[in-house]
């Protein structure tokens, strides 16, 4: 009863596969005549770009005219290899495992059947054979697996990837010369040669501010064209203040360097009235100038508060050597 069921079931498993196969022979072949005329109306397109000086645009067709063309081969060698595996469905028929014939074929049709949307039948087929030879068979296929024996034309043909310059020029070159359009591809070469900057960078390090600038802003009111001086905010560097490390200072000296800052700075506002005229512009000038003095008093304030601890902290250290 087994060896009934295996037949029949082998049989209903050929005449499937012949109908698949046959449907997508017919559908390539249909597919191959509508993209040939829709390839022929595409470069026509291109050359009038090019004729008309809008190499921008034909740059960006003819990536897509590529595309096409490479989908086209594909599918002449798919139709090739749906005929190859059509005339020994018997010979799939009889034996369990695949034959080393058509491995090729059969795991080229398996890895292209989910990138040819338009042949359906393909998926079909597919199926077919990971039901005769399991899934790993079909995995080691669509994955591309060192043994897969998937051939090299459909994966460069099917590939996603962008085409590169060289035959994007190539391309525009021959549909110039096919359409008689004389072109000067210096323009388009030296475009291709550029090296596009990647954008998804982090910011440069130089264009952090760092602790040791001091920016001093003030909001004021936007100049007016009559007074010719822009106001701008000013920045005014500020060094570092070197503190001594102590490994184990005293308490109060800690106490006496948290307790010491430097001095808090508070501008007035500015009164808007004082924009208008050669008046404001002064007033403005003013009131930087005393910005400046106050950063002054600021840093001096805090140089002094830096030798003071500095002091405590050898009279700290001095004070522990003696008693030591």
């Amino acid at each position: 009863m087994s060896s009934l069921t295996s037949l029949f079931s082998r049989g209903l498993l050929g005449a499937r596969c012949k109908t698949c196969l046959n449907l997508a022979i017919s559908r390539i072949k249909l597919l191959h005549n509508k993209r040939e005329v829709q390839l022929k109306q595409m470069r026509k397109e291109i050359a009038q770009y090019l004729q008309s000086g809008q190499e921008s645009i034909s740059r960006i067709r003819v990536e897509h005219v590529i595309r096409e063309e490479n989908v086209s081969a594909a599918y002449e060698v798919l139709e090739l290899f749906c005929e190859f595996v059509l005339a020994r469905v018997p010979i799939l028929e009889a034996q369990r495992d695949c034959p080393s014939e058509l491995q090729e074929a059969i795991a080229s049709i398996i890895y292209a059947a989910p990138r040819c949307s338009d042949l359906p039948e393909l998926m079909q087929v597919r199926n077919l054979f990971t039901t005769k030879y399991g899934k790993e068979f079909s995995a080691a296929a669509a994955e591309l697996r060192p043994d897969s024996n998937v051939n090299r034309m459909i994966i460069e043909k099917l590939s996603v990837r962008a085409p590169p310059a060289e035959v994007k020029l190539r391309a525009l070159r021959g549909i110039a010369q096919e359409f008689g359009v004389e072109w000067d591809a210096s323009s388009t070469e030296i475009e291709f040669s550029k090296k596009h900057e990647d954008l998804l960078e982090g910011l440069n390090s130089s264009a952090i501010p760092t602790a040791s600038t001091v920016i001093i802003t003030q909001s004021m009111p936007p100049a007016s064209p009559q007074d010719g001086l822009p106001i701008t905010p000013m920045v005014q560097s500020q060094p570092h203040l070197p503190v001594p490390a102590v490994s184990n200072p005293a308490p109060a000296v800690v106490s006496k360097i948290l307790s010491v800052g430097p001095e808090k700075i508070e501008l007035p506002p500015v009164d808007s009235s004082l924009s208008e005229g050669p008046r404001g512009a002064s007033d403005a000038l003013e009131r930087a100038r005393a910005a400046m003095a106050l950063a002054e008093r600021a840093s001096a304030a805090a140089r002094t508060a830096a030798a003071r601890i500095n002091a405590g902290v050898h009279r700290q250290a001095g004070n522990g050597k003696q008693s030591g």
